[in-house]
């Protein structure tokens, strides 16, 4: 089958990125695969759908660093597709990059995504779904028990109050946004340097003020979810603790964050329990779930990251049973054509 990987840019891409060993275990297992850019779109007059796509050229790549220097070059000379000519169009794009410098391109992959479901291939994550999490919103749509206690707002009135009412503190971030950017630790309300956080914060719209859940000095747990399950392979789940560099708040991997093994308990596999029906009901095929004690901080549904990372750590190839799963959904497509829609489709 052919898989397109869609992502912010080609050249923003690395070696050791998941969307790079998700490409790599496709290769090794005979597909095609292709990358589409945000403006590779192409919606003709008879409307049918098109895409500029970079072709990785079929070849026994090794390692991710050979396949990554092929899409390079690939990228050099793009083709033109119709999107009955792709089976899988993979969704893995960090709107939020996009949004101050390229705002045309931050919905591109939602917007183009549901059109090329509407004709046939196999979207994932489900454009749907992701048009509903395309900021940290979407938490709230979860149930409250796995929720830290959270306000939402623009008003500093508002912050200050919910911040007094948190003897243990709080942090406040932009609802918009990913990467660890602007991500404060509010010890009390009388912190001196209140007033520059909320305005280096709230430059990116609403503000997210979170109580303070003390074992997030330990670091948060990203999880992973396939189908609404957690990811695991030769007994080993696709997890790892997101440890903050000293004296940071936060355990973000690209904010000085170092990643360590973890042993998931029945606690985090609750959580996943709990937010597994919404997550199966809005198509969400692959996620990365950032638990911090018995609370759900953050659900990545966009670009969730460390695949590549859990390989070395775990010495279990995580990547390959995301392909075989997309196999699977193949043969569900070719088997039912279009009477299943996406978004079920998706989770199955």
């Amino acid at each position: 089958m052919r898989i397109a990987f869609f992502v912010n840019s080609i050249e923003s891409e690395t070696p050791a990125y998941t969307t790079t060993a998700l490409a790599l275990a496709a290769v090794q297992r005979g597909h095609s695969v292709v990358y589409v850019e945000p403006g590779d779109f192409i919606l003709r007059p008879d409307d049918g759908l098109a895409v500029s796509v970079a072709v990785l050229p079929d070849a026994s790549y090794k390692t991710s660093d050979r396949l990554h220097a092929a899409l390079k070059d690939a990228a050099k000379q793009k083709k033109t597709l119709a999107i009955s000519d792709i089976d899988i169009v993979f969704l893995r794009n960090d709107p939020s990059l996009d949004a101050t410098d390229r705002p045309w391109a931050a919905n591109a992959g939602v917007m183009f995504g549901r059109l090329a479901a509407a004709r046939g291939a196999i979207v994932v994550n489900d454009p749907d779904g992701l048009g509903q999490a395309q900021s940290k919103l979407y938490l709230q749509s979860f149930p409250e028990a796995v929720r830290p206690a959270t306000l939402i707002s623009r008003s500093i009135t508002e912050i200050r109050a919910f911040i007094d009412k948190h003897s243990k503190g709080c942090i406040v971030k932009p609802l918009q946004g990913s990467g660890g950017k602007n991500v404060f630790h509010i010890a009390t309300p009388t912190d001196s340097n209140l007033n520059q956080i909320f305005e280096a914060a709230s430059g990116d719209g609403y503000l997210i003020a979170q109580v303070y859940i003390p074992e997030a000095k330990a670091g948060d747990v990203r999880l992973f979810l396939m189908n609404g399950l957690p990811l695991v392979r030769d007994g080993n789940y696709a997890a790892f603790r997101r440890v903050p560099a000293k004296g940071d708040v936060r355990s973000n991997i690209h904010a000085a964050g170092t990643a360590r093994k973890v042993k998931v308990t029945g606690t985090m596999l609750g959580i996943a329990g709990m937010v597994r029906p919404k997550l199966i009901n809005d198509g969400m095929f692959l996620v990365g779930l950032d638990i911090v004690g018995d609370k759900l901080l953050e659900i990545n549904v966009f670009t969730p990251g460390g695949l590549t990372r859990l390989a070395v750590m775990y010495k279990t190839d995580f990547a390959t049973p995301v392909i075989i799963a997309l196999e699977e959904k193949r043969v569900l497509r070719q088997a039912y054509g279009t009477t299943m829609t996406n978004s079920r489709l998706a989770t199955l």
